[in-house]
């Protein structure tokens, strides 16, 4: 149900397929094994969300991947497509702390207190990040013409 959900958060912040394959099998392994009971839906939304925040985080950081070299040319699953794929495209290439609140803002609707949650930062810093974020994007498609 939400897998898609996690391999787009993981997808916008590694820009690889394979990387946001391997986190999306991650987190939901780490679901399975945590046998959690939730409240409700949203609660389990937000988990897995903050979880697959934290497993980005880790693999990032992790000795591997710093000697490892990133995969080029791989192409996205169909499933990934967007109704506006200028926009996203954009989006995809804003620098990566503008890129996760963006995409959480916009893609998965959440408010900016749920996203200062997951992402363990004041509701002031991902309103600044989302302006940012915003403006960068504006700018982009005034180069292109598409503003």
């Amino acid at each position: 149900m939400y897998a898609s959900m996690i391999y787009r958060i993981a997808y916008t912040r590694m820009q690889n397929v394979a990387d946001a394959e391997d986190i999306t099998q991650e987190v939901l392994l780490k679901y399975l094994k945590a046998d959690k009971t939730f409240r409700d839906e949203e609660h389990r939304k937000m988990w897995l969300i903050r979880v697959t925040v934290n497993t980005i985080k880790s693999n990032v950081t992790s000795a591997w991947r710093r000697h490892t070299v990133a995969l080029d040319d791989v192409t996205e699953p169909s499933y990934e497509a967007s109704d506006l794929p200028v926009l996203k495209e954009k989006v995809e290439k804003l620098p990566e702390r503008y890129r996760l609140p963006m995409f959480l803002y916009y893609y998965e609707e959440l408010s900016v207190k749920e996203i200062a949650h997951v992402t363990k930062s004041t509701e002031g810093t991902v309103k600044s990040l989302l302006s940012r974020g915003r403006k960068m994007l504006r700018d982009e498609l005034k180069e292109d013409d598409y503003v």
